[in-house]
């Protein structure tokens, strides 16, 4: 009997899937986004899913893989895009879906399952408190709350709020550990750091206490311009006023907005940059005196102004930005791919536009303003309009060279992806909570190859970057 059949043997009356079409569909996750990864991952697959609905359950499927030495690797939605949680070395697919339970809303905070998708969260929240999660990937209403805490590390909310590893942007974790005896350990303050944005490499979360915020009904405004730099600097201006709640600030470059975003093209020309924005309802008056301040812009569609048909229609601001700009881009263009950069403060304009005239439409600009170690700056999500391996790797050494630092979409390792650096507190919980090294094999470089001197590239380290 082999392995996996022995393992499904002693996981009876757990629920299983080995349909090899099922299982291959759920060991992937948006890898495609990158056309390197594409041909690195296409063929990786798991051996078996396995859906638990307790911890019981789990702790159970991981002292069997423990004993067999089957590698496990936990699975939220997979809505990740550069293979985090893909099993390289097979074995079991942990799916956490049927652990999505809201189990408690407070004054402030969320008790949910990891499982739970964050649409879902938030919705019981403000139907229950008025509140909502402080930020978000714009795969909300897809993404779970554990894969956003494993694999993300801001979005939609950063503006506000910073990255999710900040402190106090996650309150409290539940982890199972993989050992012959797995331990149930609970995690607050600093230890938090040993299993956030550590690709479920080293513990499994089963439960999270979230912050909670006030909610609001967000109004959605696009604001265009003839020229990209200055709606770069109206977002740059827009995120520094204090007295303004916004919740996402996006400046796109043409012609991406009209191009990619099809079901708003009716009110964007080919040749506009738009700045898509989520503005507080209250704010929409000073918001209009400061568009009005500003030069150049003009607004093009505001969601509290629309009409029915429209509403119904049209996806939400934040389906417009982060990651969702590209996955609107390759529907269009399946040839394109996109970067992950930092503009580091207080330099990001100058820096933005130094980008712009090096590589033009070749890598027009999307940009997401973030506050990072308590200033405003922005992240990039350029697209790139991809034509081979060796150019990608041009571009990203040359914006290195500039002083804005790549976190590589286009690797699956935690180190050369979005840490930049092995992470010393991650990998000594790894060896105390994993240590024949079964969970999420061949995500953490210094596990799997303690000699690789991954430091021999260009590797920028400055303070808040460890935070992925």
């Amino acid at each position: 009997m082999s392995a996996i059949a022995a393992l499904k043997a002693d996981l009876d009356g757990l629920k299983i899937e080995d349909n090899q079409q099922i299982v291959k569909q759920k060991s992937r996750d948006f890898f495609w986004y990158s056309p390197v990864l594409k041909k690195q991952l296409e063929d990786v697959t798991g051996d078996l899913i396995v859906t638990p609905k307790t911890e019981d359950e789990i702790i159970r499927v991981l002292k069997a893989c423990f004993a067999a030495d089957i590698p496990v690797t936990t699975r939220g939605a997979g809505t990740g895009n550069y293979g985090q949680a893909m099993p390289l070395s097979g074995g079991v697919v942990l799916n956490m879906a049927d652990m999505a339970a809201v189990k408690e809303v407070k004054t402030g905070s969320v008790v949910v399952e990891a499982g739970a998708i964050m649409s879902d969260i938030d919705k019981v929240a403000r139907e229950q408190s008025g509140q909502e999660l402080r930020m978000h990937p714009s795969t909300y209403r897809t993404a779970t709350i554990g894969g956003f805490i494993a694999g993300g590390s801001g979005g939609v909310g950063s503006i506000n709020w910073g990255g999710l590893r900040d402190l106090g942007n996650v309150i409290r974790l539940r982890v199972i550990t993989m050992e012959a005896d797995p331990q149930i350990l609970e995690m607050t303050g600093d230890d938090l750091q040993k299993v956030m944005h550590a690709y479920g490499t080293n513990g499994i979360i089963t439960e999270i206490e979230m912050p909670l915020t006030a909610s609001y009904d967000w109004v959605d405004v696009l604001v265009g311009f003839d020229d990209f730099m200055d709606a770069v600097r109206f977002s740059d201006t827009m995120a520094n006023q204090d007295g303004l709640l916004t919740k996402n600030i996006a400046p796109v470059a043409a012609p991406v907005p009209h191009d990619y975003f099809l079901r708003h093209q009716k009110f964007i020309r080919k040749d506009q940059s738009v700045a898509v924005l989520m503005v507080a309802p209250f704010a929409m008056a000073a918001f209009e005196a400061f568009v009005a301040r500003q030069s150049g812009g003009a607004v093009l569609y505001r969601s509290d102004k629309a009409n029915e048909e429209d509403l119904r229609r049209l996806p939400p601001a934040y389906e417009l930005s982060w990651n969702h700009t590209t996955l609107r881009g390759l529907r269009v263009d399946p040839e394109i791919t996109y970067l992950q950069v930092l503009y580091p403060f207080p330099n990001q304009v100058e820096l933005v536009g130094k980008m712009q005239e090096l590589f033009g439409d070749e890598v027009p600009g999307h940009l997401e303003y973030v506050r990072f170690d308590g200033d405003i700056t922005c992240f990039g999500l350029p697209i790139v309009r991809y034509t081979s391996e060796e150019r990608l790797n041009e571009i990203i050494r040359m914006h290195e060279e500039n002083g804005c630092p790549i976190f590589n979409p286009h690797r699956y390792t935690l180190e050369e992806g979005g840490m930049k650096q092995t992470d010393a507190v991650q990998l000594a919980f790894k060896q105390e909570a994993d240590p024949k090294g079964l969970l999420n094999p061949g995500k953490m470089i210094a596990w799997e190859n303690p000699d690789y001197d991954y430091t021999s590239g260009k590797v920028f380290l400055f303070p808040g970057l460890q935070r992925g």
